[in-house]
């Protein structure tokens, strides 16, 4: 019998009615055949009474800075009190059914709380529960240091969770349930005529969740890679077939150069001239000083007349103050968005960029900077603009 593990979200387990739906996934997989090992995060959103940022309400920011440990000891609850719930609901349809804590499933981790890396899962116990046919619900995102405390994996840390126990139980594949088909060539809030796409390589997503697509987090793609695990990200509410996620070599080629677009907001240009800070012997320590202020900055050119780069944001006054003090003078672009082109099939294809700039140009949006790698080219355009890009762009490449 083939494993399989199953990640449910925390909106599937939110209402009773959900929880019925996850269920009836759980049940489906065993009458297939299957082994189920399921991993679940805490029910619900900011405003559920469990879900992970409701925990997080009741205490100080102060104390959650100054005391991780604590803070990771708290916030584990939520995914404690899901995996109990489910576990109690299967019962009550004749499943036999196991909660286990990250601790207790075997999953081992360093002492980075609230961003714990996994070292390595020991499965005896997962394995002891399946051998006993009964069901084993791990609580996502933590795990257990070797010194014995509570420690959680970060954002998206079920997803991370979910890949690498399956890793570690060589899964025939990691179900990842949310409440979305899959993985849409553009945010269907944006474009009405998205469509699903139905198999996607670790690289392409990997990009498209990097750059801003949250239907699954970047680490638990980067998991999957070095498994070699074969992901697909499924609605929970119905019977959508979803999104195959594997390795380049097994996903088949596509006909199309573009495979999807996503993007970020909340980005900040800065322009920093040479000939206005000629005389400043800062100019060429800029990058470094950013560096030594974790601040972190992308679409980087450096050019001998000037150098240009994006920030977030919620940074910019730590950048504009740092630059400020040591005499830099330099241009400001706030309100800016981040569009990724993303697809393995521009590869080695000329005019891929030259084709997105006269469209992008056609809809008389201008374009604030570029970058490109062998398979995302990037704009950076006015946010108020984001939308209508996207769409064009979308249209021009008939996705």
């Amino acid at each position: 019998m083939k494993i399989v593990v199953q990640k449910f979200g925390g909106t599937s387990l939110s209402t009773k009615e959900r929880r019925k739906l996850v269920i009836n996934k759980i049940i489906e997989c065993k009458k297939s055949g299957n082994l189920p090992v399921v991993v679940v995060s805490a029910m619900g959103r900011k405003g559920d009474p469990y879900a992970t940022d409701t925990l997080l309400s009741l205490i100080n920011k102060d104390f959650q800075h100054n005391n991780k440990r604590a803070t990771d000891l708290l916030i584990s609850c939520g995914e404690i009190i899901s995996s109990v719930v489910l576990a109690s609901e299967l019962s009550g349809v004749g499943y036999e059914a196991c909660p286990m804590t990250g601790g207790q499933a075997g999953i081992i981790t360093n002492t980075d709380f609230s961003q714990a890396e996994v070292i390595k899962v020991n499965t005896n116990r997962i394995l002891e529960v399946l051998n006993s046919s009964a069901i084993p619900i791990i609580t996502g995102f933590q795990g257990l240091s070797e010194e014995g405390d509570i420690t959680t994996l970060g954002r998206g840390g079920s997803d991370v969770s979910a890949v690498i126990i399956g890793g570690y139980l060589a899964a025939e594949e990691v179900e990842i349930y949310t409440d979305v088909n899959g993985i849409m060539t553009a945010d269907p809030k944006i474009v009405n005529n998205a469509s699903l796409i139905s198999e996607i390589s670790y690289s392409e997503v990997f990009q498209l969740a990097d750059q801003g697509a949250k239907v699954i987090h970047p680490k638990a793609i980067e998991a999957a890679m070095k498994y070699n695990v074969k992901l697909s990200i499924k609605n929970t509410l119905n019977n959508c077939e979803g999104t195959s996620i594997t390795n380049n070599a097994q996903c088949k080629s596509s006909s199309k150069i573009i495979t999807g677009i996503t993007y970020m907001n909340d980005r900040v240009q800065l322009k920093i001239p040479y000939e206005i800070n000629a005389e400043n012997p800062e100019y060429d320590n800029i990058l470094d000083i950013l560096g030594q202020n974790n601040i972190s900055i992308d679409l980087i050119n450096v050019f001998p007349n000037e150098k240009i780069f994006t920030i977030d944001d919620q940074d910019k006054y730590l950048v504009y103050d740092l630059l400020n003090n040591i005499n830099i003078k330099y241009n400001k672009v706030e309100k800016c968005s981040k569009i990724a082109v993303v697809g393995s099939g521009m590869k080695g294809v000329p005019g891929v960029m030259a084709r997105i700039l006269s469209t992008l140009r056609r809809e008389k949006i201008q374009v604030l900077q570029t970058a490109d790698s062998h398979m995302t080219i990037w704009c950076l355009v006015n946010s108020c603009n984001t939308e209508k890009a996207i769409i064009a762009l979308h249209n021009e490449f008939h996705l």
